[in-house]
C-alpha cells in the first residue's frame, strides 16, 4: 500500500439483506449470512492500488448484519468542487444494465450463482455520468427522486442520442453545444446504452482526449511483489535533491508509513470504529422497550411502531482521527521510522527517548503484540528486513525469535520458509479446474474447517480453499488428499487471503519440512516411525507420565495422529496456532515432538490421576491448553533433546549446510536455524520398525555423544574441539559391559555398572560403588552404553521404569566409538 500521506482514514457502514433464520442449505447447514458473503468478497478489493485511486483498508463485521468499511479518505470531492463552481453519488451514477438486473439473491445450494451485471463496462458508464457532470457544472437528476431517476435512466434505450437527452432534461444544452468534439464523443463512447456496443477502459484509453492527457502524468509502475522473478528495484527512482526530501517528510514520519500500518496501529491504540460512528450519529439505537410495539395479533402481525430509520443507508463517511495514536506516538523519535540494520548491538527494538520499548520485550507476547509503540518498530524493523528478503534472511531470523509483528507475519513465515522465485507463474501454470477424484472429499472437508472465522466461512473463502488445495494435489502426483490437509491450508490462506500463490507456496515448503511423506497414499509406515519416537520422547522427558499412559494402554495412535497428520491446526484455534508455529517454524522437523510432550506436561495431573476411559475422554473435548505455556515448554524440552533422539528414516533427508557443527545450544531459544544435520559415519543408522518400538528410550549418535562430552575425535572424524573452560559435565556415560571390558578402554568419565548385576530381582537398583553418583546425575542426560544392545535397551527401561528421566541409548553401542580413538585405558597403579 502507498503512505498515508495527507489523506485521511474514513468509515462508513451499511447493512446486508438479512437472512430467514428457519432455511437451510441443501447440505442441512445454515446459509451463510449475506454480510460473510459481503466480507469475504470485499477482500480483493484491499489489492487495487494507484495513486489517483483511495485505498480500501478494511471491513467488520457487526450486529445484526451490519458492515463497516474503512478506507483512504480526502475530505474534498468533485462535488465540493462543482459546489465552488469549479467543475459521487449511487444510484445516479449506475449503468442500465445493473439497475434492470435488480436484486438478485441466491442460496448456498445454488451451485453456479448468476453472475451480477457489473463489471468493467457498467464503470465506464458511471466514468460518462461524473464527466457530463464536470462539463456542465451540474448534478445530474437532483429534481427526481430515486425511483423517478432509475425509470428515466431506463428509457434512454429508446432514445437515438443519450447526451442530448440527458441536455435538453438538465437545461444545459447550450453547455453540451459549447464543447469540442472530442469530448462529445467521448460522452457517447461512454454513455452508450447497451453495454455489448460500449467501449472497455482499454479501448476508451485509445480515444484522442486520454491521448493528448497521458503525456502530463507519469506512468504508474505497480512494484513487483516480494516473491517474483522480477528485479524489484529495477525501477527504484532516488529524489535529486535529499535536503528536499527531507522538508517534504516535515518530521511528520507516521504519514510516511502506509495506510494499512496506520489503521493496524490507530486499532492498536484504543481507535474503535463502533464508537466513531455512534458519535457521529451514524449508528442510532434505541433502549428496547421503545422498540416494542403497540398492538399485537396472535399470529404476529404488529402495529404501533414504524420503520426503525437506523437500519437505511447513510452513505456519510466519518473521518477517524489520529490524534491518539500521534499522542501515543509523540516520544517516538525520527530514528525509529528509519532504523539501521547493520547495527547488530542489539536484538531489541529501542527509543532514545526511555526505556520502556526494552522493557516491552520481556513482556508476555500478548502484552507486546497489543503496545502500540513496540509495534510500530517491530513492523518498520521487518518491513525492512523483508524488502531486503533473502540477502537479509539471517536478520530476519534472528528478529523473528524475539517475536513476529502479527501484520507482518504472512511474509515473514514465507521467509522462514524460504519461500522464493515466481511464485505466482508456478501457481497459474497449474491446473485447478478440471474435476479429480478428490474433490468429492474437499467439498466435504472444507464446511468443517475453521468455520468460526468469518473470512474462512465465507463463499470466496471456500473458493480460495478449493483452488488451494486442488493445486497442491494437482502439483504434487506422487502424494494424496488426506483429511487434515484443509485445516494445514487454513492458517496460509487466512495470512494471505488475496494471494493464494503465497498461500499454496508456503503450504508447499511446510509440508516436506514437517510432514515429509506423510500423505502417502500408504503412509503407515511413516505414522508408525513417528508415532514411535513420540513415546520415546514421553520416556525421555516425562517417565513417570510414560509408565502411567502405557500401563493404561492409552498410547498416541489413540490420540496424537491428528495432532501431527495437522500439525495442531486441527487442535487449536487459529490465533493459538499462529503463537505456536511463529515458534514451530524456527525449529528443524523434530520441533512438533517437543509441542506434543508440553501439551502433556499441561495435562500431566489429570492424566496420571485417570484411567483409559477417562483419559478418552480427556481427549475427546481437549481442555484448555495455555499456548504461551506450551511455547516456553517446547523450547526448553527441545533444548534438552539431543539431535539424534528424534532420528526418522522417514524424515526429509537433510540439505547440504556449511555449518558443520550443528550443536544445539542449552540457552532458552535457538541460537540459529536449526536444520537436520547430515549424516556421517558417527550417525545413527536405521534400524527395523518392530526393534525401535521395542526400545523404551531414544537412541543418541556417537556423534551426538562426542559434542556433549566435549571430545576431541583424532583421524578424519570431524567434530568440534574439547572446550577449555571447565563446567559441570552435561551428561553421565553408563558403560554396563563387564568390568573387564570395561578397563580394557571406555570413555572418559564414563562410569562401569555392569548389567548382570545392576538390578536386584525386584528391579531395584543394587548398591554399587557409582550408584550414588547415578543418582546425582538424576534429571540430566544419561547415556546407556554397552556392547549388546538388548542388554542397553532392558537397562534403560529398568531406569525409565524408576522415574529416571533423559535417559538414552548410544546407538552401536562402544563399537561406534572405537574407530574414533576416543577410548582411555585406566593407568596401572603402582
Amino acid at each position: 500500500m502507498f503512505p498515508l500521506k495527507d489523506a485521511e482514514m474514513g468509515a462508513f457502514t451499511f447493512f446486508a439483506s438479512a437472512l430467514p433464520h428457519d432455511v437451510c442449505g441443501s447440505n442441512g447447514l445454515p446459509l451463510t449470512p449475506n454480510s460473510i458473503k459481503i466480507l469475504g468478497r470485499f477482500q480483493i478489493l484491499k489489492t487495487i492500488t494507484h495513486p489517483r485511486l483511495c485505498q480500501y483498508v478494511d471491513i467488520s463485521r457487526g450486529k445484526h448484519e451490519r458492515l463497516v468499511v474503512v478506507a483512504e479518505h480526502c475530505e474534498r470531492s468533485l462535488e465540493d468542487l462543482l459546489r465552488e463552481g469549479r467543475p459521487v453519488r449511487y444510484p445516479s451514477y449506475l449503468a442500465p444494465e445493473v439497475i434492470a438486473q435488480g436484486i438478485f439473491k441466491t442460496s448456498d445450494h445454488v451451485p453456479n450463482e448468476k453472475p451480477l451485471p457489473s463489471g468493467p463496462k457498467s464503470d465506464v458508464w458511471s466514468l460518462g455520468i461524473i464527466l457530463f457532470e464536470l462539463c456542465v457544472g451540474r448534478k445530474l437528476f437532483q429534481s427526481l427522486d430515486i425511483s423517478e431517476r432509475l425509470k428515466f435512466l431506463l428509457t434512454l434505450d429508446c432514445v437515438d442520442d443519450t447526451i442530448i437527452v440527458l441536455a435538453e432534461e438538465h437545461g444545459c444544452l447550450d453547455i453540451i453545444k459549447e464543447l469540442p468534439e472530442t469530448v462529445i464523443d467521448l460522452l457517447k463512447k461512454c454513455l452508450t446504452f447497451h453495454p455489448s456496443k460500449r467501449q472497455t477502459p482499454d479501448e476508451l484509453m485509445q480515444d484522442s482526449v486520454f491521448r493528448e492527457v497521458l503525456p502530463l502524468y507519469t506512468p504508474f509502475i505497480k512494484p513487483a511483489s516480494l516473491f517474483s522473478s522480477s528485479l524489484r528495484c529495477a525501477d527504484l527512482t532516488l529524489p535529486e535533491d535529499i535536503s528536499q526530501l527531507c522538508k517534504d517528510i516535515n518530521n511528520d514520519y507516521l504519514a510516511e508509513r502506509s495506510i494499512e500500518e496506520v489503521y493496524y496501529l490507530w486499532c492498536l491504540a484504543g481507535g474503535d470504529l463502533e464508537k466513531e460512528l455512534v458519535n457521529k450519529e451514524i449508528i442510532r439505537s434505541k433502549p428496547p422497550i421503545c422498540t416494542l410495539p403497540n398492538f399485537l395479533f396472535e399470529d404476529g402481525e404488529s402495529f404501533g411502531q414504524g420503520r426503525d430509520r437506523s437500519s437505511l443507508l447513510d452513505d456519510t463517511t466519518v473521518t477517524l482521527s489520529l490524534c491518539q495514536l500521534r499522542n501515543r506516538l509523540k516520544d517516538v523519535g525520527g530514528e525509529a521510522f528509519y532504523p539501521l540494520l547493520e547495527d547488530d548491538q542489539s536484538n531489541l527494538p529501542h527509543s532514545n527517548s526511555n526505556n520502556e520499548l526494552s522493557a516491552a520485550a520481556t513482556l508476555p507476547l500478548i502484552i507486546r503484540e497489543r503496545d502500540t509503540e513496540y509495534q510500530l518498530n517491530r513492523i518498520i524493523l521487518f518491513d525492512r528486513l523483508l524488502k531486503a528478503y533473502p540477502y537479509k534472511k539471517n536478520q530476519i531470523w534472528k528478529e523473528a525469535r524475539v517475536d513476529i509483528p502479527p501484520l507482518m507475519r504472512g511474509l515473514t513465515w514465507a521467509a522462514l520458509l524460504g519461500v522464493e522465485g515466481a511464485i505466482h507463474a508456478k501457481y497459474d501454470a497449474i491446473d485447478k479446474d478440471t474435476p479429480i477424484p478428490t474433490d468429492r472429499q474437499i467439498e466435504v472437508d472444507i464446511p468443517r474447517c475453521h468455520q468460526y472465522d468469518e473470512l474462512l466461512s465465507s463463499p470466496e473463502g471456500h473458493a480460495k480453499f478449493r483452488r488451494v488445495l486442488k493445486a497442491w494435489v494437482v502439483s504434487h502426483p506422487d502424494l494424496v488428499y488426506w483429511q487434515g490437509l484443509d485445516s494445514l491450508c487454513a492458517p496460509f490462506l487466512y495470512l494471505n487471503f488475496n494471494n493464494e500463490a503465497l498461500a499454496y507456496a508456503c503450504m508447499s515448503a511446510f509440508i516436506p519440512k514437517y510432514l515429509y511423506n506423510f500423505f502417502l497414499k500408504d503412509n503407515s509406515h511413516v505414522i508408525q516411525e513417528y508415532l514411535t519416537v513420540f513415546s520415546q520422547m514421553i520416556a525421555f522427558h516425562d517417565p513417570e507420565l510414560s509408565n502411567h499412559l502405557n500401563e493404561i494402554g492409552f498410547i498416541p495412535d489413540l490420540y496424537a495422529i491428528p495432532w501431527f497428520l495437522t500439525m495442531f491446526t486441527h487442535v487449536f484455534p487459529l490465533h493459538k496456532i499462529f503463537h505456536l508455529w511463529d515458534t514451530l517454524l524456527l525449529g528443524n522437523s523434530s520441533f512438533p515432538f517437543c509441542i506434543g510432550v508440553a501439551i502433556l506436561q499441561q495435562l500431566r495431573d489429570r492424566l496420571l490421576a485417570n484411567g483409559f476411559n477417562e483419559c478418552i475422554l480427556l481427549f475427546s473435548d481437549l481442555p484448555e491448553i495455555d499456548i504461551e505455556r506450551c511455547v516456553r515448554e517446547s523450547i526448553n524440552l527441545f533444548c534438552w533433546t539431543p539431535k539424534s533422539a528424534t532420528y526418522r528414516q522417514h524424515a526429509q533427508p537433510p540439505k547440504p549446510t556449511s555449518d558443520n557443527s550443528g550443536i544445539r545450544s542449552s540457552t532458552p531459544y535457538f541460537p540459529t536455524e536449526c536444520p537436520d544435520p547430515p549424516k556421517t559415519d558417527l550417525s545413527r543408522e536405521s534400524i527395523p520398525l518392530n526393534d525401535l518400538k521395542s526400545e523404551v528410550s531414544p537412541r543418541i549418535s556417537a556423534e551426538d555423544l562426542i559434542e556433549l562430552c566435549e571430545l576431541t575425535v583424532t583421524g578424519h572424524f570431524k567434530t568440534p574441539p574439547k572446550k577449555t573452560k571447565s563446567s559441570k559435565p552435561k551428561l553421565l556415560v553408563v558403560d554396563i559391559r563387564n568390568s573387564e571390558d570395561f578397563v580394557r578402554g571406555h570413555i572418559s568419565g564414563s562410569i562401569n555398572i555392569p548389567f548382570s548385576t545392576a538390578f536386584t530381582a525386584e528391579g531395584e537398583l543394587s548398591q554399587g560403588p557409582y550408584t550414588a553418583m547415578l543418582q546425582s546425575f538424576k534429571g540430566k542426560v544419561i547415556v546407556i552404553v554397552g556392547n549388546v544392545a538388548k542388554h542397553t535397551a532392558e537397562f534403560a527401561a529398568h531406569l525409565v521404569k524408576m522415574k529416571y528421566p533423559r535417559i538414552c541409548i548410544l546407538d552401536g553401542g562402544i563399537n561406534k566409538i572405537k574407530p574414533t580413538g576416543l577410548l582411555t585405558v585406566p593407568s596401572p597403579q603402582i
